[in-house]
């Protein structure tokens, strides 16, 4: 079953909206309610996008992704889920002007994602500055160099843009809960 972790994003409808039309099996926490004890119980997790930096949140998330990396646990953060992975590991995010609308995505290695190009929502105002070494991408736009980063050989997955809000986007998500 898939965990989808509601960080406060307006676009989390869209997803749960998504998920529900496919008849994916999922439940939805938010940071606070979750029992991270519970995480075994899931075969894999979605860390949504946020509105607004809280360090609770932060922590939560963080220790979500480390379960994640030692159990083997596919993990996918969209938005600030792919900030909060590259921070966790040791890299690094800044401060951009909003980047918000439809971008074509180019892939940069071959992955079990996609093919070749995608095109996608983004909305954000901070994005991934630098890469810790665990990291590797696999997607970059005009505007982002870290759209797509994976965990090394693990299906632990970060999309800087918003993939519950374009078509492309949502056979991505289907793509990673049928991994």
């Amino acid at each position: 079953m898939l965990l989808v972790v509601d960080n406060g994003s307006i676009y989390t409808k869209n997803l749960i909206n998504f998920l529900n039309e496919k008849n994916l099996s999922f439940k939805i926490e938010t940071p606070n309610s979750i029992d991270l004890n519970s995480l075994s119980n899931f075969d894999s997790i979605i860390l949504s996008g946020r509105r607004k930096n809280e360090k609770k949140t932060n922590e939560i998330n963080s220790k979500i992704i480390i379960f994640s990396i030692k159990n083997n646990l596919k993990l996918l953060g969209i938005c600030y889920g792919a900030e909060i992975l590259a921070l966790t590991l040791g890299g690094t995010i800044r401060k951009t002007s909003l980047q918000k609308g439809d971008e074509t995505i180019q892939s940069l290695t071959t992955n079990i994602l996609f093919r070749d190009s995608l095109k996608v929502f983004e909305s954000h105002s901070f994005e991934i500055s630098k890469l810790p070494d665990s990291l590797i991408p696999v997607a970059e736009s005009k505007n982002c160099k870290y759209e797509i980063i994976q965990f090394e050989e693990k299906p632990i997955f970060g999309t800087q843009f918003h993939p519950e809000m374009s078509t492309d986007g949502q056979k991505l998500i289907e793509r990673f809960y049928l991994l």
